[in-house]
C-alpha cells in the first residue's frame, strides 16, 4: 500500500482509479464494507483503489475542543487499511488552503487533475468544499460532466443500527469492550512505542511498559485486561491503565501495561495493545500501599478473565 502525503505529492494517475473519501476513523465493519464495495468495483474496471482521508480530521481543524476522541491515529488507521485491498492512501493535510477550496476546485484539483477518478464511493451525507457547499448530488452532477461514476456507501447495520465511529466511542466510553469488538470486527487496539517512564511501578512490585499516546483525548480510560502484540512470544497478556495517573499527580495521558510472566527489555519496541475487558475506572489512591493492593486485585481479576475465555 502506497501513502501519498499532501496534494503537492500527487502526480496525475493517468490510468485513473476507484476512490472513496472519508475519515475512516476506526476502520470498522461499516468502513470495511465500503472498502469491499470499492475493491470489487475496481477489480471489474481494472483500476487501483485509493482511500482519500484527512489529517487532521475536519472537525479537529474547525472545532478542536469539541472534536470527539479519535479511535485511531493516522499510523493505526494505515495499519488497519493495509488489510483491506487498498492500493493507495491519499492523506490530505486539512489546513486553511484546503478548507478554502470551493466544491468546484476540490473536484477539479483533487478528483480530476490528481486522481483522475473513474469511480467514487461516498456517503449520502458527505459534504465538502468551502462552507460545505458540495454534497452527494453535486458530485453526481460533476461525475456526469467529467465522466466518472458516483455511488453511495451501502449502510452496514448490527442489531438494527448503523455501525459508526460514534457508536464505537459510546461502547468504549462505558467499557463495553465486546460490543466495540463486534462493531470493529476486531478488538479495540492502540499502537505505540515502549518508552522509559518514571519507573515507579517496579518499586511496588508491578513494573510497567509505558506507551505515550500522543492524543488530545483517548476513547478509553481506566484499567483493562489486555493482550500485547509485537513481542516474542505473542500475545503477552497483562493489565493496562490508560489515564493521567492521579495518585502520582500525573497530567499527561499514558498507557501503562503490567505484562504477566514477562521479563525482557523492550524499550523502543513498537507494540499493539488489544483492549479486551474493562476492570474498573482510574482512581486516585491515598497511598502507594493502597495502589499496590488494588493492582494486585486487578491482576487476579484479569487472570480470571483470561482463564474464562
Amino acid at each position: 500500500m502506497r501513502l501519498i502525503r499532501g496534494l503537492h505529492n500527487l502526480t496525475r494517475m493517468e490510468s485513473g482509479c476507484a476512490a472513496t473519501i472519508g475519515n475512516f476513523d476506526g476502520v470498522h465493519l461499516g468502513h470495511q464494507a465500503v472498502l469491499g464495495q470499492l475493491a470489487e468495483r475496481a477489480a471489474g474496471l481494472g483500476l487501483p483503489t485509493v482511500v482519500v482521508t484527512f489529517e487532521p480530521q475536519p472537525q479537529e481543524y474547525f472545532a478542536p475542543e469539541a472534536a470527539p476522541p479519535r479511535l485511531t491515529r493516522l499510523r493505526e488507521k494505515l495499519a488497519a487499511l493495509q488489510r483491506y485491498s487498498v492500493d493507495q492512501v491519499m492523506c490530505l493535510r486539512f489546513n486553511p488552503a484546503l478548507a478554502a477550496l470551493t466544491a468546484e476546485q476540490f473536484v477539479q484539483q483533487i478528483l480530476i487533475d490528481g486522481l483522475n477518478v473513474k469511480y467514487l464511493v461516498v456517503g449520502d451525507d458527505f459534504r465538502f468544499g468551502r462552507g460545505r457547499e458540495g454534497d452527494f448530488t453535486y458530485l453526481q452532477q460533476a461525475g456526469e460532466r467529467h465522466g466518472f461514476q458516483v455511488a453511495h456507501m451501502h449502510t452496514f447495520e448490527i442489531d438494527g443500527a448503523r455501525v459508526s465511529s460514534t457508536r464505537i466511542r459510546q461502547a468504549l466510553e462505558v467499557g463495553e469492550m465486546q460490543q466495540a469488538e463486534r462493531l470493529l470486527g476486531r478488538p479495540y487496539r492502540m499502537l505505540g512505542r515502549v518508552a522509559h517512564g518514571d519507573k515507579r511501578g517496579r518499586t511496588i512490585g508491578f513494573p510497567t511498559a509505558n506507551v505515550f499516546l500522543h492524543r488530545h483525548r483517548t476513547p478509553v480510560q481506566g484499567v483493562f485486561a489486555v493482550e500485547v502484540f509485537g513481542l516474542d512470544p505473542e500475545p503477552v497478556q497483562g493489565v493496562a491503565n490508560v489515564g493521567t495517573r492521579p495518585t502520582v499527580d500525573g497530567t499527561r495521558s499514558l498507557l501503562e501495561i503490567n505484562l504477566f510472566d514477562f521479563d525482557q527489555q523492550i524499550y523502543g519496541r513498537y507494540v499493539g495493545v488489544d483492549f479486551l475487558h474493562k476492570l474498573r475506572p482510574e482512581y486516585r489512591f491515598e497511598s502507594f500501599d493502597a495502589l499496590k493492593e488494588q493492582i494486585a486485585r486487578d491482576v487476579v481479576e484479569a487472570k480470571d478473565f483470561f482463564a474464562r475465555r
